[in-house]
Protein backbone atom coordinates (compact mmCIF):
# COMPACT_ATOMS: atom_id res chain seq x y z
CA UNK A 1 0.00 0.00 0.00
CA UNK A 2 1.19 3.67 -0.85
CA UNK A 3 2.06 5.77 1.63
CA UNK A 4 -0.67 8.40 2.98
CA UNK A 5 -2.32 10.36 5.02
CA UNK A 6 -0.17 13.05 3.87
CA UNK A 7 0.80 13.76 0.47
CA UNK A 8 4.46 15.17 0.56
CA UNK A 9 3.81 16.61 -3.16
CA UNK A 10 1.53 19.27 -1.61
CA UNK A 11 2.76 19.42 1.90
CA UNK A 12 4.72 22.64 2.44
CA UNK A 13 7.99 21.11 4.17
CA UNK A 14 8.85 22.35 7.59
CA UNK A 15 12.72 23.87 6.57
CA UNK A 16 13.21 25.79 3.63
CA UNK A 17 11.30 24.38 0.43
CA UNK A 18 8.38 22.06 -1.13
CA UNK A 19 8.95 18.39 -2.25
CA UNK A 20 9.39 18.23 -5.34
CA UNK A 21 10.12 15.38 -8.55
CA UNK A 22 14.10 16.42 -8.06
CA UNK A 23 13.78 17.40 -4.82
CA UNK A 24 16.06 15.67 -1.55
CA UNK A 25 14.62 15.04 2.12
CA UNK A 26 16.14 13.62 5.32
CA UNK A 27 13.73 10.79 6.59
CA UNK A 28 13.16 9.03 9.60
CA UNK A 29 11.09 6.07 11.10
CA UNK A 30 8.56 6.46 14.01
CA UNK A 31 6.53 3.41 15.42
CA UNK A 32 3.90 3.24 18.42
CA UNK A 33 3.04 5.17 20.91
CA UNK A 34 6.12 5.51 23.08
CA UNK A 35 8.45 8.42 23.51
CA UNK A 36 11.02 8.16 20.76
CA UNK A 37 8.26 11.03 19.53
CA UNK A 38 10.81 13.10 21.60
CA UNK A 39 13.50 12.01 19.68
CA UNK A 40 12.05 12.65 16.31
CA UNK A 41 11.35 16.04 18.11
CA UNK A 42 15.19 16.87 18.82
CA UNK A 43 16.11 15.84 15.51
CA UNK A 44 14.13 18.78 13.83
CA UNK A 45 15.16 21.11 15.71
CA UNK A 46 19.36 19.82 15.51
CA UNK A 47 18.69 19.98 11.94
CA UNK A 48 16.70 23.36 12.12
CA UNK A 49 20.11 24.61 13.90
CA UNK A 50 22.73 23.69 11.50
CA UNK A 51 20.46 24.93 8.95
CA UNK A 52 19.94 22.20 7.01
CA UNK A 53 18.25 23.12 3.10
CA UNK A 54 16.59 20.29 3.21
CA UNK A 55 12.86 19.11 4.92
CA UNK A 56 12.74 16.07 7.79
CA UNK A 57 9.78 13.91 6.34
CA UNK A 58 9.14 11.00 9.42
CA UNK A 59 7.47 7.49 8.04
CA UNK A 60 4.78 7.18 10.80
CA UNK A 61 3.35 3.23 11.24
CA UNK A 62 -0.40 3.46 11.57
CA UNK A 63 -0.44 3.04 15.50
CA UNK A 64 1.66 5.90 16.19
CA UNK A 65 -1.16 8.36 17.42
CA UNK A 66 -2.51 11.77 16.37
CA UNK A 67 -1.57 13.88 18.97
CA UNK A 68 1.86 12.74 18.24
CA UNK A 69 1.91 13.48 14.48
CA UNK A 70 0.34 17.34 15.37
CA UNK A 71 3.41 17.62 17.43
CA UNK A 72 5.92 16.85 14.82
CA UNK A 73 3.82 18.66 12.18
CA UNK A 74 4.13 21.67 14.97
CA UNK A 75 7.97 21.29 14.47
CA UNK A 76 7.49 21.47 11.01
CA UNK A 77 8.38 17.80 9.69
CA UNK A 78 6.33 16.23 6.90
CA UNK A 79 4.41 13.35 8.18
CA UNK A 80 3.73 9.73 5.88
CA UNK A 81 1.65 7.10 7.06
CA UNK A 82 3.21 4.02 5.79
CA UNK A 83 1.77 0.15 6.06
CA UNK A 84 4.07 -1.91 8.08
CA UNK A 85 6.25 -4.50 6.19
CA UNK A 86 6.64 -8.09 8.63
CA UNK A 87 9.44 -10.59 7.46
CA UNK A 88 8.61 -14.25 6.95
CA UNK A 89 7.90 -16.28 9.87
CA UNK A 90 10.16 -17.78 11.46
CA UNK A 91 11.97 -18.80 14.57
CA UNK A 92 14.66 -16.72 14.46
CA UNK A 93 15.69 -14.76 17.47
CA UNK A 94 16.66 -11.14 17.05
CA UNK A 95 19.06 -9.56 18.70
CA UNK A 96 16.14 -6.89 20.66
CA UNK A 97 13.05 -8.26 20.59
CA UNK A 98 11.24 -4.47 18.76
CA UNK A 99 13.96 -5.26 15.66
CA UNK A 100 11.29 -6.63 13.72
CA UNK A 101 8.92 -3.42 13.20
CA UNK A 102 11.90 -1.78 11.89
CA UNK A 103 11.43 -3.88 8.66
CA UNK A 104 8.66 -1.36 7.78
CA UNK A 105 11.28 1.02 7.24
CA UNK A 106 11.83 -0.34 3.31
CA UNK A 107 8.96 1.49 2.53
CA UNK A 108 10.93 4.89 2.29
CA UNK A 109 12.53 3.44 -1.28
CA UNK A 110 8.83 4.36 -2.14
CA UNK A 111 9.09 7.93 -1.67
CA UNK A 112 10.37 8.70 -5.14
CA UNK A 113 9.11 12.02 -5.11
CA UNK A 114 12.49 12.79 -3.46
CA UNK A 115 15.58 12.08 -6.00
CA UNK A 116 18.15 11.50 -3.52
CA UNK A 117 17.08 11.03 0.52
CA UNK A 118 19.29 10.59 3.71
CA UNK A 119 18.22 8.34 6.45
CA UNK A 120 18.62 8.76 10.17
CA UNK A 121 16.91 6.94 13.57
CA UNK A 122 14.88 8.93 15.33
CA UNK A 123 18.11 8.19 18.34
CA UNK A 124 20.20 10.57 16.33
CA UNK A 125 21.43 14.28 16.25
CA UNK A 126 22.81 15.82 13.70
CA UNK A 127 25.34 18.60 15.32
CA UNK A 128 26.96 19.87 11.65
CA UNK A 129 25.39 20.66 8.29
CA UNK A 130 25.51 17.29 6.39
CA UNK A 131 23.67 18.23 3.32
CA UNK A 132 26.89 18.00 1.01
CA UNK A 133 26.41 14.23 1.27
CA UNK A 134 23.38 14.39 -1.08
CA UNK A 135 26.17 15.43 -3.65
CA UNK A 136 27.80 12.48 -3.77
CA UNK A 137 27.65 10.02 -7.01
CA UNK A 138 24.71 8.50 -7.62
CA UNK A 139 24.26 4.96 -7.88
CA UNK A 140 25.70 3.75 -4.21
CA UNK A 141 24.21 3.26 -0.49
CA UNK A 142 26.50 5.15 1.67
CA UNK A 143 26.81 4.61 5.32
CA UNK A 144 29.04 4.54 8.57
CA UNK A 145 30.94 0.90 9.23
CA UNK A 146 29.64 -0.85 11.92
CA UNK A 147 31.88 -2.39 14.79
CA UNK A 148 31.77 -5.94 15.68
CA UNK A 149 32.99 -5.74 19.01
CA UNK A 150 29.60 -6.05 21.23
CA UNK A 151 28.29 -8.96 22.56
CA UNK A 152 25.23 -8.83 20.40
CA UNK A 153 27.82 -9.99 17.55
CA UNK A 154 28.35 -12.99 19.62
CA UNK A 155 26.95 -15.20 17.33
CA UNK A 156 28.88 -14.04 14.68
CA UNK A 157 32.62 -15.69 13.77
CA UNK A 158 34.34 -11.77 13.72
CA UNK A 159 33.75 -11.80 17.54
CA UNK A 160 34.48 -14.61 18.46
CA UNK A 161 38.34 -14.50 16.66
CA UNK A 162 38.59 -10.66 18.07
CA UNK A 163 38.26 -9.69 14.44
CA UNK A 164 37.09 -5.75 13.61
CA UNK A 165 36.52 -4.35 10.32
CA UNK A 166 37.25 -1.04 12.89
CA UNK A 167 40.80 -2.15 13.54
CA UNK A 168 41.54 -4.92 11.01
CA UNK A 169 45.42 -5.14 12.03
CA UNK A 170 44.32 -6.22 14.93
CA UNK A 171 43.67 -9.55 14.41
CA UNK A 172 43.86 -10.97 10.75
CA UNK A 173 40.88 -12.96 9.43
CA UNK A 174 43.25 -15.78 8.08
CA UNK A 175 42.76 -17.81 4.46
CA UNK A 176 41.65 -20.93 6.51
CA UNK A 177 38.44 -19.01 7.66
CA UNK A 178 37.55 -18.67 3.93
CA UNK A 179 36.83 -15.31 1.99
CA UNK A 180 36.85 -12.67 4.48
CA UNK A 181 33.21 -10.74 5.67
CA UNK A 182 32.06 -8.41 3.28
CA UNK A 183 32.42 -4.51 4.53
CA UNK A 184 29.18 -4.04 7.04
CA UNK A 185 27.38 -0.71 7.66
CA UNK A 186 25.31 0.73 10.01
CA UNK A 187 21.91 1.07 8.65
CA UNK A 188 20.72 3.95 11.60
CA UNK A 189 22.21 6.32 8.58
CA UNK A 190 22.39 6.30 5.05
CA UNK A 191 21.85 7.81 2.09
CA UNK A 192 20.31 6.14 -0.75
CA UNK A 193 18.11 7.65 -3.71
CA UNK A 194 14.13 6.02 -3.79
CA UNK A 195 13.16 3.73 -6.53
CA UNK A 196 9.88 1.78 -7.16
CA UNK A 197 11.91 -0.64 -8.81
CA UNK A 198 14.26 -1.09 -6.06
CA UNK A 199 11.44 -1.26 -3.83
CA UNK A 200 9.94 -4.07 -5.15
CA UNK A 201 13.24 -5.68 -5.18
CA UNK A 202 13.37 -5.24 -1.62
CA UNK A 203 9.89 -6.95 -1.18
CA UNK A 204 10.43 -9.80 -2.98
CA UNK A 205 14.06 -10.31 -1.59
CA UNK A 206 12.39 -10.07 1.82
CA UNK A 207 9.62 -13.02 1.32
CA UNK A 208 12.64 -15.11 0.47
CA UNK A 209 15.58 -14.10 3.24
CA UNK A 210 15.35 -15.44 6.45
CA UNK A 211 15.32 -12.93 9.31
CA UNK A 212 18.49 -13.15 11.01
CA UNK A 213 19.74 -11.25 14.37
CA UNK A 214 20.24 -7.67 13.49
CA UNK A 215 17.18 -7.67 11.49
CA UNK A 216 16.47 -4.86 8.20
CA UNK A 217 20.34 -4.02 9.00
CA UNK A 218 21.39 -7.40 7.98
CA UNK A 219 19.08 -7.79 5.13
CA UNK A 220 20.18 -4.52 3.33
CA UNK A 221 23.54 -5.07 4.23
CA UNK A 222 23.13 -8.39 2.05
CA UNK A 223 20.97 -6.52 -0.47
CA UNK A 224 23.19 -3.42 -0.87
CA UNK A 225 26.74 -5.34 -0.51
CA UNK A 226 27.89 -5.00 -3.81
CA UNK A 227 27.30 -0.75 -3.93
CA UNK A 228 27.96 -0.06 -0.51
CA UNK A 229 30.41 2.46 -0.17
CA UNK A 230 31.83 3.75 3.42
CA UNK A 231 31.38 6.94 5.09
CA UNK A 232 33.71 8.31 7.68
CA UNK A 233 33.06 7.72 11.52
CA UNK A 234 32.05 11.54 11.49
CA UNK A 235 28.82 10.83 10.14
CA UNK A 236 27.40 8.32 12.57
CA UNK A 237 29.06 7.93 15.96
CA UNK A 238 27.55 4.54 17.46
CA UNK A 239 27.93 5.53 21.22
CA UNK A 240 30.08 2.41 22.05
CA UNK A 241 32.80 3.50 19.62
CA UNK A 242 34.15 5.52 22.22
CA UNK A 243 34.88 2.52 24.28
CA UNK A 244 35.26 0.04 21.73
CA UNK A 245 37.81 2.11 19.56
CA UNK A 246 38.35 5.17 21.13
CA UNK A 247 41.27 5.73 18.40
CA UNK A 248 39.27 5.90 15.90
CA UNK A 249 36.99 8.90 17.17
CA UNK A 250 38.04 12.77 17.09
CA UNK A 251 34.80 14.10 19.07
CA UNK A 252 34.80 17.36 18.14
CA UNK A 253 34.86 16.29 14.18
CA UNK A 254 31.73 14.65 14.77
CA UNK A 255 29.04 15.60 12.93
CA UNK A 256 26.15 13.02 13.90
CA UNK A 257 26.23 11.49 17.14
CA UNK A 258 24.04 8.26 17.35
CA UNK A 259 22.62 7.49 20.53
CA UNK A 260 22.21 3.41 20.82
CA UNK A 261 23.89 2.50 23.53
CA UNK A 262 21.93 1.24 26.46
CA UNK A 263 20.52 3.63 28.73
CA UNK A 264 22.32 6.39 26.69
CA UNK A 265 18.29 7.80 25.32
CA UNK A 266 18.88 11.60 26.22
CA UNK A 267 15.33 11.68 26.98
CA UNK A 268 15.66 8.42 29.32
CA UNK A 269 19.03 9.02 30.84
CA UNK A 270 19.42 8.31 34.47
CA UNK A 271 23.18 7.21 33.91
CA UNK A 272 22.99 3.95 35.57
CA UNK A 273 23.96 1.53 32.82
CA UNK A 274 26.97 0.51 32.19
CA UNK A 275 29.43 3.37 30.47
CA UNK A 276 27.05 5.69 30.94
CA UNK A 277 28.75 7.97 33.97
CA UNK A 278 31.17 8.58 31.69
CA UNK A 279 32.15 12.11 31.04
CA UNK A 280 31.80 12.20 27.21
CA UNK A 281 28.35 10.63 27.80
CA UNK A 282 27.22 13.12 29.73
CA UNK A 283 28.57 15.77 27.81
CA UNK A 284 26.82 14.20 24.63
CA UNK A 285 23.56 13.56 26.71
CA UNK A 286 23.96 17.38 27.67
CA UNK A 287 24.48 18.37 23.92
CA UNK A 288 20.93 16.86 22.97
CA UNK A 289 19.27 18.75 25.67
CA UNK A 290 20.88 22.06 24.94
CA UNK A 291 19.35 21.67 21.42
CA UNK A 292 15.92 20.15 22.48
CA UNK A 293 14.95 22.65 25.35
CA UNK A 294 16.01 25.45 22.83
CA UNK A 295 12.85 27.85 21.88
CA UNK A 296 15.03 29.45 19.69
CA UNK A 297 14.74 25.92 17.65
CA UNK A 298 11.21 26.03 17.42
CA UNK A 299 9.54 25.96 13.73
CA UNK A 300 8.53 29.49 13.23
CA UNK A 301 5.69 29.05 10.41
CA UNK A 302 5.21 31.86 8.23
CA UNK A 303 1.88 33.32 7.45
CA UNK A 304 1.24 35.27 4.32
CA UNK A 305 -1.22 38.12 5.20
CA UNK A 306 -3.96 38.38 2.59
CA UNK A 307 -2.00 42.17 1.32
CA UNK A 308 0.33 40.14 0.34
CA UNK A 309 2.58 41.27 3.26
CA UNK A 310 4.56 38.74 5.33
CA UNK A 311 4.30 39.31 9.12
CA UNK A 312 6.75 38.13 11.88
CA UNK A 313 6.92 34.61 12.13
CA UNK A 314 5.59 33.40 14.89
CA UNK A 315 7.54 30.67 17.15
CA UNK A 316 5.76 28.27 18.59
CA UNK A 317 5.21 28.12 21.74
CA UNK A 318 7.33 25.72 24.31
CA UNK A 319 5.22 25.90 26.66
CA UNK A 320 2.49 24.00 25.22
CA UNK A 321 4.11 22.15 23.10
CA UNK A 322 5.50 20.58 26.28
CA UNK A 323 1.84 20.13 27.47
CA UNK A 324 0.97 18.42 24.41
CA UNK A 325 3.78 16.06 24.48
CA UNK A 326 1.99 15.39 28.25
CA UNK A 327 -1.30 15.03 27.11
CA UNK A 328 -0.23 12.62 24.10
CA UNK A 329 1.44 10.28 27.06
CA UNK A 330 5.07 10.95 26.08
CA UNK A 331 7.32 10.58 29.31
CA UNK A 332 6.86 13.71 30.99
CA UNK A 333 9.11 16.85 30.30
CA UNK A 334 12.17 16.93 32.54
CA UNK A 335 15.32 19.15 32.42
CA UNK A 336 18.09 18.09 31.36
CA UNK A 337 20.93 16.08 33.39
CA UNK A 338 24.52 18.29 34.52
CA UNK A 339 27.34 17.53 32.19
CA UNK A 340 29.34 16.35 35.34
Amino acid sequence: MAPGVVSSTTKTAGFTKQASITSRAYVTFLAGTGDYVKGVVGLAKGLRKVKTAYPLVVAVLPDVPEEHRRILESQGCIVREIEPVYPPENQTQFAMAYYVINYSKLRIWEFVEYSKMIYLDGDIQVYDNIDHLFDMPDGYFYAVMDCFCEKTWSHTPQYKIGYCQQCPEKVTWTAEMGQPPSLYFNAGMFVYEPNLSTYDDLLKGLKVTSPTPFAEQDFLNMFFRDIYKPIPLVYNLVLAMLWRHPENVELDKVKVVHYCAAGSKPWRYTGEEENMQREDIKMLVKKWWDVYEDETLDYKKTVTEPNGETPEEEAVDLQSFLAALSEAGVVHYVTAPPAA
